[in-house]
């Protein structure tokens, strides 16, 4: 096949003709788009070996197959080495509470194996390459992660097609997928913990909340109910080229651009189908709540929780600064002036449709109404007074300085490309640097305005009993175990 591909690979031009001699004008042009593409592509990877192309790593030859595969190649300057991500657009908010493990279920599958010699075979051809797999599902999708040597590249790509193609699902392959899915998910789901989570005991601080708020299920999604069925239909739906980006980041294959043409293109398209929307805020919350984690312990954990309130323009780049501020006066503040928290933090998170900034600190259980003051002091403020200048740019400049070594190698290079496809846009991704540098003190002060002025919601989580009430519970049983022991001996004597 590789021979084939050398030949035709740098061939341009479509004057093509049937062998009776007749020609068709849609023939023609398809094939004139093809090789049209595959000379730009050509050149384009001709173009990206030169050093001041692959230093730039921010500009990406990307374009898309006939069949709707979405391509993104980038020359990376690690010899020998290739990484590659193929996104699936499935995850785990696309079904229902019921199925939320079906596309997990189905990611453990496709590597289940192509043919009689089963999982084993399929990781033993991959060894034979030099190269290593693994795969994740998040919540937005699923992706397939590969190392591989330069030389062979061409051929994992083969045995990961083969792999989304050829596996057989049959039952026996969903009962080992269905046990290694429980596993990583902390086992076997009990009654107790079904009724702890139901009762918001078994869930972190930011879960319960996003639980009571409806951006959340309540329980964890099991795997026993899933049916053949059911994968085959999500694997039809969803495991289709045009729902699908390969990402290849490193020392590129010159004839890779055909031979994907050949082998990828091959793949057929089917009708898209749309994601459901994200949740969003459905119900109310308390305003403060405690959550028992934990039998027994003299710690607990602090956590205020805010919804995000959506900026017009650096919604991300706006906010990131904002928790790198909060960060440091959590720091200060907890750590360095009170002494209360060791390591206190502000994060984001999101929940379904709904973005979180939380305000975090670990301290000692009976310190916790003191922690509660100073967190109301700092936003009080940080209200009345608003971010300090010199801070603000400050921690503005270290976070652009960061970009310059956060990306290192092909590898994070391809992940980095991963968990920014939104931001990709006529051949090149957006630079964080940039965007930060766009973000200005005032708005950064309106966001933390906006963020500070809600109520909030207050999480406070420490275990049931702490080691000073236990020994008192000893106490009092001993005590009333001597004060029994007591009655009844003067009973005896009467």
């Amino acid at each position: 096949m590789y021979s084939e591909i050398e030949s035709d690979s740098i061939t341009c031009g479509s004057g093509l003709a049937r062998e009776d001699g007749q020609t068709d004008d849609t023939d023609l042009r398809l094939i004139a788009w093809k090789r049209a593409m595959r000379c730009l592509l050509f050149a384009c990877l001709l173009l990206a070996s030169l050093p001041s192309f692959a230093l730039d790593r921010f500009q990406v030859e990307g374009y898309t197959l006939p069949n709707g595969l979405q391509m993104l190649l980038k020359p990376g300057t690690e010899r020998g080495h290739v990484a590659i991500r193929l996104v699936v657009g499935v995850g785990i908010d696309d079904f229902s509470c019921a199925e939320k493990e079906l596309p997990h279920l189905l990611e453990h599958l496709l590597f289940s194996g192509i043919d009689a010699t089963g999982e084993g075979g399929l990781e033993e051809r991959m060894q034979a390459l030099g190269g290593e797999w693994n795969a994740y599902t998040s919540n937005a999708d699923t992706t397939f992660v590969i190392e591989a040597p330069a030389k062979n590249q061409r051929k994992v790509l083969d045995l990961l097609l083969a792999l989304l193609t050829q596996t057989r699902i049959d039952d026996n392959a969903i009962n080992a997928a269905k046990q290694v899915v429980e596993r990583e998910d902390g086992g076997h789901y009990s009654h107790l913990q079904r009724w702890l989570d139901r009762q918001d005991l078994g869930h972190t601080a930011s879960n319960q909340l996003a639980v009571e708020l409806g951006l959340k299920c309540p329980e964890r999604a099991e795997v026993d109910h899933l049916t053949r069925e059911q994968l085959e239909t999500a694997r039809k739906a969803w495991y289709a080229p045009n729902n699908m980006t390969l990402i290849m980041v490193g020392d590129l294959d010159r004839l890779l651009p055909a031979y994907l043409e050949r082998a990828w293109g091959a793949l057929e398209a089917v009708a898209p189908t749309d994601h459901p929307p994200l949740p969003q805020i459905q119900a109310s919350a308390a305003h403060e709540r405690t959550l028992s984690h934990g039998f027994v312990g003299g710690g607990a954990k602090l956590h205020w929780l805010v919804p995000e309130p959506v900026l017009e323009d650096q919604h991300d780049e706006t906010f990131d600064l904002l928790k790198d501020y909060l960060d440091w006066a959590l720091y200060r503040q907890l750590r360095l002036a009170h002494s209360l928290s060791y390591g206190p933090s502000a994060e984001r998170e999101v929940f379904g449709g709904v973005g979180f900034m939380s305000l975090n600190a670990d301290v000692e259980r009976d310190d916790v109404p003191q922690a509660e003051q100073v967190l109301e002091e700092l936003k009080a403020g940080l209200l009345k007074d608003g971010l300090d200048a010199d801070t603000f740019n400050r921690l503005k400049q270290a976070a652009i300085a960061r970009q310059a070594w956060a990306v290192q190698g092909n590898s994070a290079l391809a992940d980095y490309y991963w968990s920014a496809l939104g931001d990709y846009e006529e051949g090149r991704f957006a630079d964080p640097a940039r965007e930060l540098q766009g973000v200005t003190l005032a708005e950064a002060n309106k966001a933390m305005r906006e963020l500070l002025l809600q109520p909030g919601y207050l999480r406070i989580e420490k275990p049931l009993m702490s080691y000073d009430q236990v020994m008192w519970v000893v106490v009092g049983v001993f005590a009333l175990m001597m004060l029994g022991l007591l009655a009844w001996r003067i009973h005896r004597k009467q």
